[in-house]
């Protein structure tokens, strides 16, 4: 049987949750930057006994919670999403466990095996907003189609979605009928080109 992505993409608001990073290092410090770039008012803590400068510094530029402390799972009660990104797997086995326990899903760092989500790629436009995954096969990969869509989508796109909306809610028509003039407009600005 060939392999598929069941994935299902979901928005988060993130600023509106309660992430908690476990780790002080260059795996923590990605995981971060991920969610900051993607949302700068993400709600996140951190727990670590140590922590790099550069990752000191985008915390203290961003407001989040840095706790020098070893891990606890009492560090987990009141939080909704986890990450686990110490470089001591039976740590981020433990912390995978204790997550569980409290029904919080959790990703544990380049094992892909034990998330219950991944950070996938971003692509970020103003308001739009595409997301990338390989199914944990390949970040790489991910990073790399992150880059060709970012070069491929117009700079000008955000404007097209204010101008959009501000259309849509000009109509008066029922739903049904908002949708297919909407289908339409955007069938002419954004010409989908069929490849054999």
């Amino acid at each position: 049987m060939k392999s598929t992505n069941e994935l299902y993409p979901v928005f988060l608001k993130v600023n509106q949750l309660n992430f908690i990073i476990i780790g002080g290092g260059k795996v923590a410090l990605e995981k971060l930057g991920f969610l900051l770039k993607s949302s700068p008012r993400a709600s996140v803590k951190l727990v670590s006994n140590s922590y790099l400068p550069e990752l000191i510094e985008l915390a203290n530029k961003f407001d989040v919670e840095l706790i020098e402390d070893e891990y606890s799972s009492a560090y987990l009660v009141g939080q909704q999403f986890m990450i686990a990104a110490t470089n001591n797997m039976e740590l981020n086995t433990t912390i995978r466990k204790d997550a569980k326990k409290m029904n919080i899903p959790i990703n544990v760092a380049d094992t892909p095996d034990l998330c219950d989500f991944y950070l996938g790629g971003i692509v970020s436009k103003g308001n739009i907003k595409i997301a990338i995954s390989t199914n944990g096969k390949s970040p790489t990969l991910a990073k790399r189609l992150r880059e060709f869509l970012e070069q491929l989508i117009p700079h000008n796109v955000d404007e097209l979605a204010l101008s959009l909306n501000q259309y849509r809610k000009q109509l008066k028509n029922d739903f049904e009928l908002k949708v297919k003039e909407l289908d339409q407009i955007t069938k002419d600005i954004l010409p989908i080109k069929k490849y054999k």
